[in-house]
């Protein structure tokens, strides 16, 4: 199993339940936008959720530094593949921008952990994680991405990363990119083709009429 087979599975399996189902809310919102950017909304859509969410998409909660880290972590998540673009060409992050104003609870968690990891790195390396080696981002992210595998010195980590995966995962799957990689079609019209032959001749129904 490699590396984005492996966390994204983590990912699906940590899912929180409330994180998803927002996520799906927000995504199917974000596709109802005007040329200004401003939510349309559909016949289930109140003006004043409309007006909040715009709000929401005006206001800017992370840092510059602290997108450039959730962008390099999401993409170490769910990297570009031969079948898909990365958890960052799916608009992941600017959906984690969006969650953490919707639902503020994640908001200290997040910023908290973005802080951690850049500790972590400036104390073994000397420089933030963003301006670490490839090689050294992924020897940090090993040590907090496996919870039953982590010191206890790396709990924090772990509690961030957990987070961070559950919300890329969301982003991710939640988007039309996403919905494309795992092959998710929505509903469909069905066609009507008549009653299968084989399913004919086993009753024995070859004269019957089907209308």
């Amino acid at each position: 199993m490699n590396r984005r087979e492996s966390l994204r599975a983590l990912g699906i399996t940590s899912l929180s339940a409330a994180v998803l189902v927002e996520a799906c809310k927000s995504k199917a919102e974000s596709k109802e936008t005007t040329t200004t950017g401003a939510l349309t909304g559909g016949p289930d859509r109140l003006p004043n959720e409309i007006e909040r969410e715009n709000a929401l998409e005006k206001e800017k909660f992370f840092t510059k530094a602290e997108m450039a880290t959730i962008t390099v972590l999401a993409d170490i998540i769910i990297p570009k593949d031969e079948k898909s673009g990365s958890a960052s060409d799916a608009g992941v992050p600017e959906f984690i921008e969006f969650i953490v104003k919707d639902m503020p609870e994640h908001q200290v968690p997040m910023r908290g952990g973005l802080r951690w990891t850049d500790v972590t790195c400036l104390n073994r390396y000397g420089k933030a994680f963003v301006d670490c080696s490839k090689q050294q981002q992924l020897q940090l992210i090993d040590e907090i991405a496996y919870p039953t595998l982590a010191k206890p010195e790396m709990q924090q980590g772990v509690a961030f990363f957990n987070r961070m995966r559950s919300l890329t995962a969301s982003g991710f799957f939640s988007s039309k990119m996403g919905m494309e990689d795992v092959g998710y079609m929505g509903n469909r019209p069905n066609r009507w083709e008549g009653v299968p032959e084989d399913d004919i001749k086993k009753y024995g129904l070859e004269d019957a009429k089907f209308g």
